[in-house]
């Protein structure tokens, strides 16, 4: 079995010159530690709030480095530099907006502003990519809430063949889908 690679994207000016420690990132991968059971391999950036950067870095870890799976943390909100999920729409070629509309969703339970947030997803080739929040709590909320699709996702735009802990999060996939 091939090992998947997935993009974990830190989108943070402050993270990015050092002023601020990066907690979206460690977030994201420690999730993907306790849930996943394929093999992967985590291919982490940290970039500032640069809509050109943040395009740059997602056709890398998609076109170059190969990822099946990008995950972005920060510049989803309201603010003047949240820029990230107009960079994904950019260099997606699919957009994918049920991702946004559940994250919001599932947000809503614990904070009333999650209406405030622009997450959304998208599809560039062979990879996905999801825009998550930028608090570290809510990247879990929103990850429990999208990844039982993202798997089934993948196998149709024939990406890595990720398998998870059914007790830390049952992905689904329609009974006539094959495992390679």
């Amino acid at each position: 079995m091939s090992v998947a690679r997935i993009g974990i994207l830190t989108i943070s000016d402050r993270a990015s010159r050092g002023e601020y420690e990066d907690l979206g990132g460690p977030a994201m991968r420690a999730w993907f530690e306790r849930v996943l059971t394929s093999p992967w391999e985590a291919v982490a950036r940290v970039i500032p709030d640069e809509q050109p950067l943040i395009e740059a870095a997602l056709i890398e870890l998609c076109d170059q480095e190969n990822c099946c799976l990008v995950v972005t943390t920060g510049g989803t909100g309201p603010a003047l530099r949240d820029v990230t999920p107009e960079a994904t729409e950019a260099v997606c070629g699919k957009m994918m907006p049920g991702f946004g509309e559940l994250m919001r969703t599932a947000s809503l339970k614990f904070v009333p502003t999650a209406i405030l947030s622009r997450q959304t997803a998208g599809i560039r080739g062979r990879s996905l990519i999801v825009n998550l929040p930028g608090k570290p709590s809510a990247i879990g909320d929103c990850l429990n809430a999208v990844f039982p699709a993202i798997p089934y996702c993948i196998d149709l735009i024939e990406g890595a063949y990720l398998e998870s802990d059914p007790g830390q999060c049952n992905v689904f996939r329609p009974a006539h889908a094959k495992k390679p």
